[in-house]
């Protein structure tokens, strides 16, 4: 609800108004279907809606689930709106069972939408009005847990920053027809006029800039680039509020290390001697103009830091919340710098933008954190196999909200007892790397099934080879409705005991990936080019092909991802080759050691995708004096 006090029908204007500038109503928008798919996936509910309520009826641009003719309208009367009581009271509405509440129990929306279990959470604007809702239904009762609420409430979090910023947008149109006004009348205005024509374009920029950020230390440095060029502070900083009932403050450090004082004092309570503190408890802008003021109002290590940055003026603006602040800009200078009443608003709005998005950059960062975890953990370490080198390494693409769904696997597999005997047959290694189409949390997520599944199929069908199981890989995958596509190598190898000691016979399949890497003991590189057609459901695929290959003592081989050589406008040929020949001219190296020279040499720091390696060597047979190895 907005602000107390005000009279309803005001509140009701504002609130239909607000509604109107997000430019939603009952038509599809692809942002809020995605957080309606959101919320189906995250939570587990067959039907999801963004809800906003109009004066008349309740529309869903955003929708999973919901029947004709529903789906097809994307509206109902507010007869059939349970998001009407979200929008009176302003709180959450959680029903276990719609049918039995007495609230609900007579709406039309239980037996014509099927709402049973419920649970919407507001949408607000950054007035505080709530426009609706982001609901989770699902067919049955349901008991919704702490957990389920808390990650609706998140999404809910998210997606009011997103109709924020669709308001925002909307201002910002209007905001270009104010510069068009203001340049028609700069040729006679005053300097005061040229700057405050110099701070609209300041906060165009800042609409632009902001909207586009993806994380924290992205929304610094923007900040930082907008507001040196036109205010010239000597000083930028960030500070947000963290933790749960204990809040602290936290400060983005600069990544250029231009300032140390925030690394001494990173962290601090939210009622520290310390302006941004101050303004981010009080929820107003503080000012700071003189050394005295410091020493008789904060703490003594704040006079010291002002001088160690060499500041005479600091202003500390709070970043709106939607219930308390998220933290504070700071900007300094080391001159004397009087703030007037146009330079003021341009701060305030400017802090309001950035507040946006850092609520947009703490929801994507919380998110792909999670989902790296979870890939990283996937990722097991390689087994110690006798006889054989082995390592791996992963690597995060340099965006931090891409999530790959790059893997690579490695596990020894037990061979059938021959002739009825216990005795078993030499061991077999089974090495795989792949990538699953998608940079999101259900790539993350089917990148963990398939590996699983392909395991599976080994064991299943042992002494089957790497094509049999991905063949099973791929039933399973139909059979599911997994949809799961992509490409991958896997493989098989064994001792070889009619060929040199030492030697190991290789067997693989490859569906669509990059070609595996050889290098032969004198140093030749060879491609294993040999491959089918991707993962991809629905495609008529033929029978999975094998290609077999002797490994000698002194073989290296290399499994790799599409994110290694594959660049925007470059050769992913010439990139291959380069990769050979580093391997081939390090080949002698620490496995760790050499997987690492070529993720830095083949793709950079800044790498654009994620990368997944996988490396074999079998050592000369000098280098062991065990017999080769068997399967427990």
């Amino acid at each position: 609800m907005a602000t107390t006090g005000e009279r309803p029908d005001i509140v009701a204007r504002g609130r239909l108004a607000a509604l109107r500038e997000t430019g939603l109503s009952a038509a599809a928008d692809a942002d809020m279907d995605r957080f309606a798919r959101l919320v189906a996936e995250v939570i587990g509910v067959p039907i999801a809606l963004v809800s906003l309520v109009e004066s008349s009826r309740q529309v869903f641009p955003g929708m999973v689930g919901l029947a004709e003719p529903w789906a097809d309208t994307r509206w109902t009367p507010l007869t059939h709106a349970l998001s009407r009581h979200v929008v009176t009271t302003g709180r959450p509405l959680v029903l276990t069972d719609a049918r039995l509440d007495p609230l609900t129990c007579a709406s039309p929306a239980v037996p014509d939408l099927g709402v049973v279990g419920c649970a919407g959470m507001p949408l607000t604007d950054g007035a505080g009005h709530v426009l609706g809702s982001l609901c989770a239904i699902d067919t049955r009762p349901r008991e919704w847990t702490e957990r389920e609420l808390e990650l609706l409430q998140d999404l809910a979090a998210a997606c009011s920053a997103e109709l924020r910023l669709r308001i925002v947008s909307r201002h910002r149109e209007q905001a270009r027809a104010d510069e068009a006004r203001a340049r028609a009348e700069a040729d006679e205005a005053t300097g005061r006029h040229r700057a405050a024509l110099e701070r609209s374009q300041l906060l165009l920029r800042a609409a632009d800039a902001l909207a586009d950020t993806t994380g924290l230390a992205d929304v610094r440095e923007q900040i930082r680039e907008l507001v040196s060029s036109d205010l010239k502070p000597a000083y930028v900083g960030l500070v947000l509020v963290e933790g749960g009932s204990t809040k602290r403050l936290r400060r983005m450090v600069d990544v250029m290390g231009g300032a140390p004082m925030e690394r001494t004092y990173e962290t601090y309570t939210l009622d520290a001697a310390w302006p941004t503190a101050r303004a981010a408890r009080e929820n107003r802008t503080i000012t700071v103009t003189d050394t005295a003021q410091l020493e008789r109002d904060y703490a003594p290590e704040v006079a010291e830091t002002f001088a160690a940055l060499g500041l005479r003026t600091a202003v500390c603006v709070p970043l709106p919340g939607t219930v308390l602040p998220l933290g504070t800009l700071v900007l300094g200078w080391d001159h004397r710098h009087e703030i007037d009443i146009v330079e003021q608003a341009v701060l305030a709005s400017l802090a309001g933008y950035t507040a946006r998005a850092v609520e947009r950059a703490q929801f994507v960062d919380n998110r792909v954190d999670a989902a790296r975890e979870m890939q990283e953990a996937l990722l097991t370490d390689v087994p110690s196999v006798p006889r054989l080198d082995l390592a791996a390494l992963y690597r995060a693409a340099a965006r931090t909200d891409l999530i790959g769904g790059d893997w690579y696997d490695a596990y020894p597999l037990p061979t059938a007892a021959q002739g009825g005997e216990e005795s078993l047959a030499p061991a077999v290694l089974a090495l795989s790397i792949g990538d699953i189409t998608g940079h999101d949390m259900r790539a993350a997520t089917l990148m963990g099934q398939v590996r699983s599944m392909l395991r599976q199929a080994d064991l299943d069908h042992a002494g089957g080879g790497p094509a049999r199981a991905v063949s099973a890989l791929e039933h399973a995958n139909a059979s599911l409705n997994l949809d799961a596509s992509g490409t991958l190598v896997h493989a098989h190898l064994r001792p070889c005991r009619v060929a040199e000691p030492g030697s190991w016979e290789l067997t693989w399949t490859n569906a669509g990936h990059p070609p595996p890497l050889v290098v032969r003991p004198g140093g030749a590189v060879e491609r294993l080019t040999a491959h089918d057609v991707m993962v991809f459901p629905g495609l008529n695929t033929p029978p999975r092909t094998e290609d077999r290959l002797l490994l000698e003592p002194g073989s290296v081989l290399l499994l790799y991802t599409d994110g290694l050589v594959e660049r925007p406008g470059k050769d992913m040929d010439l990139a291959i080759e380069a990769a050979g020949r580093l391997l081939a001219a390090h080949a002698g190296r620490s496995l760790d050691a050499l997987l690492n020279e070529i993720a830095d040499e083949i793709a950079g720091a800044d790498a654009i995708d994620d990368i997944a390696l996988l490396a074999l060597r079998i050592p000369p047979p000098d280098d062991h004096a065990a017999p080769p190895p068997r399967a427990a």
